[in-house]
Parts: structure tokens; C-alpha cells; sequence
């Protein structure tokens, strides 16, 4: 039985600070930064060398079932979700996001840990050079938004993040204007998030070696640290973004990112 020490209760408990101030301050989703933090974690803690990787994208998204109800919520108080960009996505994302999940699972852990260092680099190159779709079409018919969230559900499960690093720019690009894309982009998190970890609580059920508190991939425990603090710190950052420079701290994150990734590389 492996068991929690207070120095990992406390890091779990930092890790959800910082992915909810992550997403309030600068608007990206706490995968990002829960995914490298949580292999990281698990390492320390002992872990089993050939499923860090899927346990900590299942973790993920896990946490992130309850931070995009928070964060969709919010935003639908206001009336930014565009519902129905969300029901026209939501066929395809939650195929995707079932097929990357299970995509993940034939994966072994390095190969995972190997794509996800590449996916972050990629974002802190975006975020540093703010790089920005511009608008050049509507939104594409039925078939074609399927389509695209089909892809957008695969990339995100199987990397255990939310998609708003890929629903955002796809949204801008389709002339969607910014407030919009972001509060739609939480509320399509919720169907990754969801059907990514459902799939990961099955194809992880019948590992044999895995800590006390696991369904499958997902480590409960580790889910209701990081939720509760992600969830109280997100409104917190986002009041910041009113009185910090975001773009500085944004090139600054970038650079942490990057390094983050080709750690996971290297």
C-alpha cells in the first residue's frame, strides 16, 4: 500500500493552487500544468514505472470534471457559452475523447510522457510569441464540426487536458469572438473530461498494482485535493488579471513550460 505523507499532501494541495490561478489569470486549463506536476508526484511517491503517465492523464482529467463545471457555470451566469457551438462539437469530442483515451492505454508510459513534452513545448511557443488564429471562415456544417471535435476530443483525452488550448484557437479561427470561445471552450471540457475518465477507470480497472484509492487509473485522492484548491484559487487569479501584467507573466510561464517539456523529453 502506498500512502500519502504530509509533504505530498501539501504539494497536491499546491499543485491545485497554482493550476487554478494558472487558469484564471492567464485563461489556460489546469491540464497543462497538473499533467508534468502529477508525473513528477508519482514518481517521488513511488509509483509503478509503467502507468505514471496514464495515471496522471487520468487524474487530470478527472480534476478537471469538476473545475469545468465551476468554470462553465460562471461563465454561462453571464451568458458567454454559446450552447449551441457546444452541442454541435459534442458528438464528435466525446468520441474523441473515448478513442484517445483508449489510445493512451496501448501507449506505454515514456511514449506518452514523450508526446506530451512535445504538446507543451508547442503551447509555450504559442503563449510566448502570442500566436492567434485570425478569423477566416464561419463554422463548418454538421459533418465538419463532428469532425473537429473529434480531433480535438483525441488530442485532450489522450494528454489529459481539457482542450481549451485547441477548442480556443479553432473557435477564433471559425469568427468566434474571444469572451465566447473561452466560456464555450470550458463547457466542451466537461464532455473530454468526462468521457476520457470514464474510459480510463475502465481500461485501468484490472492493473494489479495500483495505490489504495485508485478506480482504474484515476487516484481519488489526489482528484479531491487538487479540485477543492483549483476550484477556491481559480477566482483569485482572475482578479489578478486586473492588477498584474499579464502579458509579462505569460512570456515568463511560457519559459517554464518549455523547460517542462524537454525535462519530459530528456
Amino acid at each position: 500500500m502506498i500512502s500519502l505523507s504530509l509533504v505530498t499532501l501539501f504539494s497536491y494541495l499546491l499543485l491545485g493552487v497554482v493550476a487554478g490561478m494558472t487558469g484564471g489569470l492567464l485563461g489556460l486549463g489546469g491540464g497543462i500544468v497538473i499533467v508534468p506536476a502529477l508525473l513528477f508526484l508519482f514518481i517521488y511517491q513511488g509509483l509503478p514505472g509503467d502507468i505514471l503517465m496514464h495515471m496522471a492523464v487520468a487524474t487530470s482529467l478527472a480534476t478537471i470534471v469538476f473545475t469545468s463545471i465551476s468554470a462553465t457555470w460562471a461563465h454561462h451566469r453571464h451568458g458567454a457559452v454559446a450552447w449551441h457551438v457546444v452541442r454541435l462539437l459534442g458528438p464528435g469530442i466525446i468520441i474523441g475523447a473515448i478513442a484517445g483515451a483508449l489510445i493512451a492505454d496501448q501507449l506505454r508510459s515514456d511514449s506518452l510522457q514523450t508526446a506530451f513534452g512535445l504538446f507543451e513545448i508547442l503551447v509555450a511557443l504559442q503563449i510566448g510569441f502570442g500566436i492567434k488564429p485570425s478569423a477566416q471562415r464561419s463554422l463548418p456544417d454538421t459533418a465538419g464540426m463532428v469532425a473537429s471535435g473529434s480531433v480535438i476530443g483525441t488530442i485532450s483525452s489522450l494528454l489529459g487536458i481539457g482542450g481549451g488550448t485547441l477548442t480556443v484557437p479553432f473557435l477564433l479561427w471559425c469568427n468566434v469572438n474571444i469572451r465566447k470561445a473561452v466560456a464555450t471552450s470550458s463547457a466542451c471540457g466537461l464532455p473530454i473530461a468526462v468521457a476520457g475518465t470514464a474510459t480510463m477507470i475502465i481500461t485501468g480497472w484490472n492493473y494489479p498494482r495500483l495505490p489504495e484509492g485508485t478506480t482504474g487509473y484515476v487516484y481519488w485522492p489526489v482528484v479531491v485535493m487538487i479540485s477543492i484548491a483549483s476550484v477556491c484559487a481559480a477566482p483569485l487569479g482572475a482578479r489578478f488579471t486586473h492588477t498584474l501584467p499579464v502579458d509579462i507573466l505569460k512570456r515568463v510561464f511560457a519559459v517554464v513550460l518549455a523547460a517542462i517539456g524537454i525535462r519530459m523529453l530528456f
